[in-house]
């Protein structure tokens, strides 16, 4: 896995958690995206987000992928403040978006080995191999990526996110589009006995796929409005819970339409680190 030196004056900075946030804040001019999330996220975890959408998932993935910066509240990353960022810091981090962030006019195999020069990966041809076989493309690398299923780019997403061996892997919604034998290989890579995570990579992922959740997720973690309203273990998550969760998100966001954020804030139950009251 990719390692920073550990910066001066910060001997502890290994046994930080992988993902630590306070009062996390982001807005995009009148919109509130995020509404001060208290986060801590241990090494080895595998967390599932879900939510509804505009809950805030996605712009809390890309906060951690170093892809957009916080309005107000803290980020760590390993210990390391997100305003520390740079190639270093971002090869902590692998992250598949929502669009699977390959060429279509490379081959598979093409499409690997450039982001594998770019993250200086060594015995590329190896891993991308390995890869290749883990997301059942293996038969697909001569084929330009253009030619691929939905399915397939997000296979490859996923192969082109673990390429450089991260420590921490962000997925946003990687079961998209995934048929069957898709799923069970994206399981597979992230939950199962040869996992990622169980070699001590940190998964932080998101889904609306309740079942899906519970298979790659030790840990649940449900967003509305911005803000974190439930923090259980995976199996406790049933579907009445996120239901009501869902619906909170929809019924915050009109009242707070016309509402203050500290009315929002009373009136719907939500404490200062974003839990439910």
């Amino acid at each position: 896995m990719t390692h920073l030196t550990e910066p001066a004056g910060a001997p502890d900075a290994w046994r930080a958690p992988a993902i630590e946030t306070a009062g996390l804040t982001k807005t995009f001019g009148q919109t509130a995206a995020l509404r001060g999330v208290d986060l801590r996220v241990g090494w080895g975890e595998r967390v599932v987000l879900f939510g509804p959408n505009g809950a805030g998932k996605t712009t809390l993935l890309r906060l951690l992928a170093l892809l957009l910066r916080p309005s107000a509240g803290q980020l760590r990353l390993a210990g390391y403040q997100h305003a520390q960022g740079g190639a270093g810091l971002r090869r902590l981090v692998g992250f598949l978006g929502h669009q699977a962030a390959v060429y279509p006019d490379l081959t598979v195999a093409e499409n690997l080995a450039f982001f594998a020069r770019l993250y200086r990966v060594p015995d590329a041809s190896k891993q991308i191999d390995g890869l290749l076989e883990q997301v059942g493309l293996a038969d697909r690398r001569a084929d330009r990526a253009g030619t691929l299923s939905r399915g397939q780019q997000q296979r490859l997403g996923l192969a082109r996110a673990l390429l450089h061996d991260p420590p921490i892997l962000l997925l946003d919604e990687p079961d998209t589009g995934l048929d069957a034998t898709g799923l069970e290989r994206l399981i597979g890579l992230i939950a199962g006995p040869t996992a990622t995570a169980a070699r001590g990579r940190t998964v932080l992922l998101s889904t609306h796929r309740l079942e899906v959740g519970r298979r790659l997720g030790q840990r649940a973690i449900v967003l509305a409005g911005g803000r974190i309203v439930r923090d259980v273990p995976a199996p406790a998550l049933d579907a009445a819970a996120l239901a009501e969760a869902y619906a909170l998100n929809q019924v915050q966001s009109e009242k707070c339409k016309v509402q203050s954020d500290e009315t929002c804030t009373s009136h719907f139950g939500f404490s200062i680190d974003g839990r439910v009251g």
